[in-house]
């Protein structure tokens, strides 16, 4: 599975996003992510909502094979749900 971040500076939760893809990574859970810096990339949030397909309010928005999981709470419930993790490692 590859992962999609997308997020912006200075947001905590898109930091502990790209926090659990590393340690997703690290533990060979996903075969890698990409973190996408919105302002940088100059997305906004009406692209994001194209993409989606419904209202987007926060960040980050998170993909797992181009499939949109949600944001920080969801991909965690996610990573959990798909037992990605050992229960030592996913705390």
């Amino acid at each position: 599975m590859f992962v999609v971040i997308f997020g912006r500076p200075g947001c905590p939760f898109c930091v502990r996003a790209k926090d659990l893809a590393e340690k997703l990574e690290s533990h060979d859970a996903i075969q890698g992510f990409r973190y996408v810096d919105i302002h940088e990339e100059g997305i906004t949030k009406a692209d994001m909502e194209k993409t989606i397909g419904k209202p987007v309010e926060t960040v980050p928005q998170i993909f797992a094979d181009q499939t949109h999981i949600g944001g920080f709470t969801e991909f965690d419930q996610y990573v959990r749900e798909q037992e990605l993790l050992p229960a030592a490692a996913a705390q």
